[in-house]
């Protein structure tokens, strides 16, 4: 239902999904910006306004559920009882990458299908992509979700073209699937909805009351590029650890497979097997890891931290590094070493802080002349 700017004829029907594993700083993060359109920034100036979105919490019984972070939820509506929604929001779920979702939804599932099939339009964010991928809508469609969730997506769900690296993905006929991914993300979901719903100028005005960012930064930017590469292989696993100190060392592959006592061609199958990566790209992720590290920490030269890490031609570090992490080496410092420095300061005591106010000191006695 799109909405001329100025011409709401009637509210745009939003169904947040409300299951137990919903985290509620999403989903009622989700609930408060929608029904903040217009009104806030409105109200901001004197004026009153109405928002164009009509969200709701919506479950299969209506019941009120403890979510996953012990908040108790209590929905506005049904499956049942709730009317036709133009939106479907899937908030984030607290969910293990590695645990499948299992049929515990699959009545959320069917309820999301019947709704696209009815004219929604479906929208996912971070880890939601869980539970919209089992509804099977995703299959031939390019989709993203929170990065720590793409491998064991792609592993599940093959036929679904996962883009970790994307923050935002419109999908399918009409473009009725909008997927948000990592953390955060969720704010350029709302604003993309608000353009499409109620005008580009609306998705402004709630972009700067709120102070929203559309981050341009790939979220490949901020994941940690080893994230789940822990495996029960008990000689792959040893080989990792040995590699964990010794990453940097001369030809690392060749002594791992001295170390795991197989032939090469053998111990590399069974490396990719346990881990989805060869040994070599496994060498490469934890280089690239411990550079990133180096980067935000220290200031020492591109070149000098390319070496360190076990590379000796800077250039291909440099070209690696863009390839893997989405920024070069020098923006990477630049956007997370000031990060780091900031977090650093805001946790530092009172007065080493940068810029720190003076503490208030009261006066020990009353002024000794009376005040005029």
């Amino acid at each position: 239902m799109a909405v001329a700017s100025g011409s709401i004829a009637a509210p745009v029907r939003v169904a947040l999904l409300g299951v137990p594993d919903s985290t509620a700083s999403t989903l009622y993060g989700f609930l408060d910006t929608l029904s903040g359109v217009r009104r806030d920034w409105e109200m901001a100036h004197g004026r009153s306004a109405e928002s164009p979105f009509l969200p709701q919490i919506v479950s299969r019984d209506g019941r009120p559920f403890v979510a996953a972070n012990g908040v108790r939820i209590t929905p506005d509506a049904s499956f049942e009882s709730a009317r036709r929604p133009d939106i479907v929001c899937i908030t984030d779920l607290a969910l293990p990458p590695s645990e499948p979702l299992g049929t515990r939804y699959d009545v959320e599932a069917q309820w999301i299908r019947r709704c696209h099939a009815e004219g929604a339009l479906l929208a996912s964010a971070c880890s939601g992509a869980l539970l919209l991928a089992r509804t099977g809508l995703l299959d031939g469609l390019d989709a993203t979700s929170h990065w720590a969730y793409c491998d064991a997506l792609r592993r599940q769900y093959p036929s679904t073209r996962w883009h970790p690296e994307r923050g935002l993905v419109l999908a399918g006929e009409g473009q009725r699937i909008v997927m948000a991914g990592s953390g955060v993300a969720w704010h350029q979901l709302v604003l993309a909805l608000v353009a499409r719903h109620a005008g580009p100028q609306a998705a402004m005005e709630l972009a700067r009351i709120n102070l929203l960012d559309w981050n341009a930064t790939s979220p490949i930017a901020y994941a940690s590029l080893t994230h789940g590469t822990q495996v029960d292989d008990p000689i792959v696993r040893r080989c990792q650890q040995w590699a964990a100190h010794h990453y940097a060392t001369d030809s690392p592959v060749r002594r791992m497979v001295a170390i795991s006592g197989l032939p090469e061609r053998t111990f590399k199958r069974r490396f990719a097997q346990a881990t989805g990566m060869n040994p070599l790209e496994y060498i490469h992720t934890l280089r690239l890891e411990e550079a990133k590290q180096m980067l935000e920490a220290t200031d020492e030269p591109v070149e000098a931290i390319a070496w360190e890490v076990g590379y000796q031609d800077a250039s291909f570090f440099a070209r690696l590094f863009r390839r893997r992490v989405s920024l070069t080496p020098a923006q990477y410092r630049r956007r997370f070493g000031g990060l780091k420095r900031r977090i650093e300061a805001s946790a530092a005591a009172p007065e080493t802080a940068p810029d720190a106010p003076r503490p208030f000191q009261p006066a020990l006695s009353a002024p000794s002349s009376p005040a005029r």
